[in-house]
């Protein structure tokens, strides 16, 4: 069964426009990347890294588009992806995009599009030509809440005690110091840090 053709959908203010790509592209890329800042501390041969925040996934793939069957001027088709950089008159901004293929269904917005023409007829229309494309994921805010762990050691919550378990392993889990045990212990009413058994609940509190 063929791959069905891929679709750019635009959202705008008061209708939802399809782009179909004339040609499915070999391949696409998607990028995740982090950001961080190096922190500089006195007396040590390189600076510390330090997490700043997460930078939103990027789509980069190749359209296709040839309209030498029909002699058409094949910019009737790019000028409407090159489009989607514009910036709408009601939104002041360009449009919130889906890029759907197969099982891919990616929100974005068009972060940029390079055109490049590489055949004409004889009077020099543009009969072919390739769009490099980079989309940036556009996930709404509660997509992006639901998606980020918010238990963290400066918020206290519980956890279940596994097979194996010491309370020094589940400081270094969860705080990065095993020597913080004694303030699981506390909190959970231990007073004998040997008696752990699996299915135990202790309490792991936020570090003050």
């Amino acid at each position: 069964m063929p791959l069905s053709k891929a679709l750019i959908v635009a959202k705008l203010p008061r209708e939802q426009v399809q782009i179909p790509v004339l040609f499915n592209p070999p391949e696409y890329q998607l990028v995740r990347s982090n950001e961080y800042a190096e922190v500089a501390v006195p007396g040590l041969g390189s600076a510390l890294l330090q997490f700043v925040r997460g930078n939103a996934r990027t789509l980069s793939t190749e359209l296709f588009f040839d309209t030498t069957s029909t002699g058409r001027d094949v910019r009737e088709h790019t000028d409407r992806v090159v489009g989607l950089a514009d910036v709408h008159a009601e939104t002041h901004a360009p449009p919130e995009l889906l890029f759907l293929w197969g099982s891919l269904v990616f929100p974005c917005v068009l972060e940029s599009v390079t055109q490049q023409f590489v055949y004409f007829d004889p009077t020099g229309r543009p009969l072919r030509a390739k769009l490099s494309v980079s989309l940036r994921s556009a996930e709404g805010l509660q997509t992006l809440v639901a998606a980020t762990p918010l238990q963290s050691p400066d918020r206290a919550k519980g956890r279940v005690v596994r097979a194996g378990d010491t309370l020094q392993r589940i400081a270094a889990e969860e705080y990065g110091d095993p020597r913080q045990w004694r303030v699981i212990a506390r909190s959970s009413g231990i007073d004998d840090p040997l008696a752990l058994r699996p299915g135990q609940r202790l309490t792991i509190p936020a570090l003050r």
